[in-house]
């Protein structure tokens, strides 16, 4: 298939495709942005092998894609990293590398912290309880009484917000 007609292809199966596998990608997660990063990933990797594809069912070769992605999602090292307290990392970390250290841990989480309350109302709440306290998204929705959708939607807004007022090298510098 020359490029002209896997792109058309590409988008065709984008246009009849694009919620189911969105939806294999949001129930495999539990995450939606993840989710729309994963159904992103699926139609890229689609692209990429769509010779090797013999045109059977494109169905349920695009959903295998999906479900793939979302377990390789799941498997890496990032999705395992649990959450801790503020006190268990700064213990942890003050006997594994000392006082001058743990200072700059404590330095660190406290500049994170400002920078989130200094986001604007109805930011700065979600952004701490998800960023300092590592509260899930559905923990936050359960918490607070907002719906999940607008609490995802908030944490994805702030990490964007903080990503454009926090550089590592500043809080590293």
């Amino acid at each position: 298939m020359g490029e002209t007609g896997s792109k058309e292809k590409l988008i065709e199966l984008m246009n009849r495709y694009k919620n189911l596998v969105f939806s294999v990608c949001l129930k495999l997660t539990g995450d939606y942005f993840a989710a729309e990063d994963i159904a992103q990933e699926t139609f890229i990797s689609a692209y990429q092998h769509l010779n090797d594809f013999d045109g059977a069912s494109e169905k349920a070769w695009l959903c295998r894609i999906a479900s793939n992605k979302c377990i390789d999602y799941l498997r890496s090292a990032e999705r395992r990293a649990v959450p801790v307290s503020e006190e268990a990392l700064l213990q942890n970390e003050e006997s594994r590398d000392g006082p001058s250290r743990t200072f700059e841990t404590r330095d660190v989480l406290e500049q994170v912290r400002d920078n989130c309350k200094a986001l604007p109302d109805g930011y700065s709440e979600i952004s701490q309880m998800y960023f300092i306290k590592g509260m899930t998204a559905k923990e936050i929705a359960q918490v607070t009484g907002i719906p999940l959708k607008t609490v995802q939607t908030k944490i994805y807004r702030a990490r964007e917000m903080l990503k454009k007022t926090v550089r590592k090298e500043d809080l590293l510098a």
